[in-house]
């Protein structure tokens, strides 16, 4: 008998699995740290991955 798996998650094609990311604004803060902003793939909404699409036919 063989052994079925779970299908993996498609990886988003706009970020390649890299959901968010953190930039530097550049300069510190008055602790010394790094001011960053986190930024989510707006494809994907953060997620990493991207359920697949269903083409339909334009011809019936």
């Amino acid at each position: 008998m063989t052994d079925h798996t779970a299908n993996s998650p498609r990886i988003c094609p706009n970020c390649d699995g890299f959901a968010f990311a953190a930039i530097t604004l550049g300069g510190r803060d008055s602790r010394g740290h790094r001011r960053t902003v986190t930024v989510h793939c707006p494809a994907c909404n953060g997620t990493g991955t991207r359920t697949a699409r269903v083409r339909e036919s334009a011809r019936a």
